[in-house]
């Protein structure tokens, strides 16, 4: 019996990652026409391009394909790099994290997967909370960390840093966020994004800074 050849395995698995990409992107487009519920296995095969005994080789059922897609998004989401250098000062490092932060949820298409997740939350909780503690609750930890330093190097007075980076991150999100995820307006432009996150920044400042 002959082994198969490390270059014959690699194509296999080259093809095997081809295809599961293009099964989570037919299926990312139906979800985000149709929603969780209004999708079909055999909408989502025809949408990738695949038969429905190929798609069922690689995921059991469409929950198990949506929990794929939010895997990627969290990831996704997850590798976006903020710069919390605690020797970095407030004001710059609040000011280009508020504007990476939010041109990251209101990227055009990116808030297809929140709302899906949002949706299905109730009856996939696990969906939900994996999602949230990947990405959000992540996010809010590193920007308490960087508060937290500086907090001990007394530019800033914050007794509770988490419900601090809470807020600010809140205040970042007015008037942006919910119009952009409820579809009543775009994706803010870069302008826009830097006129609130500023405003956001003077009045976390105002309230936090050390006197």
């Amino acid at each position: 019996m002959v082994a198969a050849s490390s270059n014959n395995l690699r194509l296999v698995a080259d093809e095997d990652s081809s295809k599961r990409r293009q099964i989570l992107e037919g299926a990312r487009k139906v979800f985000m026409d149709l929603g969780f519920d209004g999708a079909s296995m055999g909408e989502i095969a025809r949408a990738a391009g695949v038969s429905k005994g190929t798609l069922y080789v690689y995921f059991a059922d469409k929950s198990r394909l949506f929990e794929a897609i939010v895997e990627e998004e969290t990831l996704s989401q997850g590798k976006v790099t903020f710069n919390f250098d605690p020797e970095r000062d407030v004001t710059t490092t609040l000011m280009e994290f508020g504007q990476a932060y939010i041109q990251m949820l209101c990227r055009p298409g990116g808030g297809s997967a929140t709302r899906t997740v949002m949706a299905i939350a109730e009856r996939m909780p696990e969906v939900g909370r994996r999602f949230y503690n990947n990405v959000v609750a992540h996010t809010i930890a590193r920007l308490a960390a960087y508060l937290e330093a500086r907090t001990r190097s007394g530019d800033l007075a914050i007794d509770d840093c988490q419900l601090a980076a809470t807020q600010f991150m809140q205040m970042c999100q007015a008037s942006l966020f919910m119009p952009f995820i409820f579809q009543a307006a775009p994706a803010p432009s870069a302008e826009r994004i830097a006129q609130v996150v500023g405003s956001a920044t003077r009045i976390f400042l105002a309230g936090y800074q050390a006197k």
